[in-house]
C-alpha cells in the first residue's frame, strides 16, 4: 500500500494536527517517506491550514488540545464546504469505548492509538488516503460524465431549436410574411407570458410553461404549407370560397402536428408537441366566439392560443401587407384594446397594455429590411 502513494502522481498531502512538538516529530519521521507532511499545533491553526492549497488528503488529530479539542475541530472542519469531505483519523491516548463512538459520530473515518505503532499508522493512514483517492476520481469522473451530458443536451436543443425555425421558415416563405415576423411574434408571446404569471395567470404559467410557449411560437401558422399558392399568395382580396380554404391552416397544422405525436415521442417532446398542437389549432379563435375553426369561447381556448392571438394580430397592424400600409403603435394599441373582451381575452389585454414598451422594443429590434 505504501509503495502505490509512493508512486502517485502526486504524493498525497497529510496534515498532523498535534499540541505536542514530540508526537508532531514522530508522526513526520514516518509520513514523510511516503507523503507530503504539513502540521498544525493547535485547532485553530488546523482549521486555516486544511482550507488553505494544497488541501490535505487526511488529517491526523490529536484528542486533548487546549482552547479547541479534536471533537471541536472535527465539528468545524465538516461545516466548512472546503473541509467536509477530509477524512479524519483521531490519534489520542483515550481508550475509552464511549470516547472513540463520540468521533466517529462526528464523521471521523478511524482511530489510531497511543503510543503509536508504525505499521498500523502507516496500514491505517494508507487505507484512508486510497479511499480518499477512489472518492475523488469518482467525484471528478462523475462531474466530467454531468458536464458531458450538458453539452450534449443543449446541442440537442440547440437542433431542436434550429429545426424549429426552419420548419416556421418554411411556412413563412410560402407566405408574404417575413421571418422577422416569427422573431417578433416570438418576442411578444414571451413578453406576455412573463407579465400574465405575475398576476392574472400566476397558476398557470411557469418557467417551463414560459419557455414552451416561447419556443412553439414560431410554428403558429404551420398548416399554411397545406394552403395552395393561389390563394396563400393572392395579392388582393379572397374570395368566399378562397377564405374557406385559408381557414383550414389551423386544423391542417394541428393535424400535421397530432401525426409527429402519434409517434410516440419522450415526455419532454410530447409536452413541446402539444404546446404546438395547442397553438396551432387555436390561434384564430376569438374570446367571443367568434373565431375559426373551433368557434370556441372564452376560457375554452387554451392559453397558449389566447396569447398568440394578440400577438399575432399585433404584428400584423403594425407592418405592411400588400393588401395594407402599416399602422402606428398607438393606433394597434387601440384596436388591441377595442378587441378587449370581443377578439381577445381581457386578461391578455391588461397585460399587454402594462408591457406595451417592450413590444415596441422587440418590433424595434426586428424590423423588417425593405427589399
Amino acid at each position: 500500500m505504501q509503495k502505490s502513494a509512493m508512486t502517485h502522481a502526486r504524493r498525497p498531502t497529510i496534515l498532523v494536527v498535534d499540541d505536542t512538538p514530540e508526537n508532531i516529530s514522530v508522526l513526520g519521521e514516518l509520513l514523510q517517506p511516503f507523503y507530503s507532511v504539513r502540521v498544525a499545533t493547535n485547532g485553530q491553526r488546523a482549521l486555516v491550514t486544511a482550507a488553505s492549497e494544497p488541501c490535505p488528503d487526511l488529517i491526523l488529530l490529536d484528542v486533548m488540545m487546549p482552547e479547541m479539542d479534536g471533537y471541536t475541530v472535527l465539528t468545524k472542519l465538516r461545516e466548512n464546504p472546503k473541509t467536509a469531505d477530509i477524512p479524519v483519523i483521531f490519534v489520542t491516548a483515550l481508550d475509552a469505548t464511549d470516547e472513540e463512538t463520540k468521533g466517529l459520530e462526528l464523521g471521523a473515518a478511524d482511530y489510531i492509538s497511543k503510543p503509536l505503532r508504525p505499521s498500523v499508522v502507516l496500514a491505517r493512514v494508507s487505507v484512508q488516503v486510497e479511499l480518499k483517492q477512489a472518492r475523488d476520481r469518482l467525484r471528478n469522473q462523475n462531474a466530467w460524465l454531468e458536464a458531458e451530458v450538458a453539452r450534449r443536451m443543449a446541442e440537442n436543443q440547440q437542433i431542436q431549436d434550429v429545426s424549429i425555425r426552419a420548419l416556421a421558415n418554411i411556412a413563412e416563405t410560402r407566405d408574404n410574411e417575413t421571418g422577422c415576423h416569427i422573431l417578433r411574434t416570438q418576442g411578444y408571446v414571451n413578453v406576455l407570458c412573463q407579465e400574465l404569471a405575475k398576476a392574472e395567470y400566476a397558476d398557470e404559467l411557469n418557467a417551463a410553461s414560459i419557455e414552451l410557449i416561447t419556443k412553439a411560437a414560431p410554428l403558429h401558422d404551420i398548416g399554411k404549407v397545406g394552403i395552395p399558392d393561389n390563394i396563400l399568395l393572392k395579392p388582393g382580396k379572397l374570395t368566399s370560397d378562397e377564405w374557406a380554404i385559408m381557414k383550414t391552416h389551423p386544423q391542417l397544422g394541428a393535424e400535421a402536428i397530432h401525426r409527429a405525436i402519434q409517434d410516440k415521442p419522450n415526455q419532454s417532446v410530447f409536452e413541446f408537441l402539444r404546446v404546438v398542437m395547442s397553438i396551432a389549432h387555436y390561434h384564430h379563435e376569438k374570446w367571443d366566439g367568434s373565431g375559426y375553426p373551433d368557434g370556441l369561447v372564452g376560457v375554452a381556448i387554451p392559453i397558449p392560443a389566447r396569447v398568440m392571438a394578440l400577438a399575432d394580430v399585433f404584428d400584423a397592424l403594425i407592418n405592411r401587407r400588400c393588401y395594407k400600409e402599416a399602422m402606428s403603435y398607438d393606433e394597434a394599441t387601440r384596436i388591441i384594446v377595442e378587441g378587449s373582451g370581443k377578439h381577445f381575452d381581457p386578461n391578455v389585454v391588461n397585460a399587454f397594455i402594462r408591457c406595451k414598451h417592450q413590444f415596441i422594443e422587440v418590433a424595434e429590434n426586428f424590423k423588417d429590411v425593405p427589399d
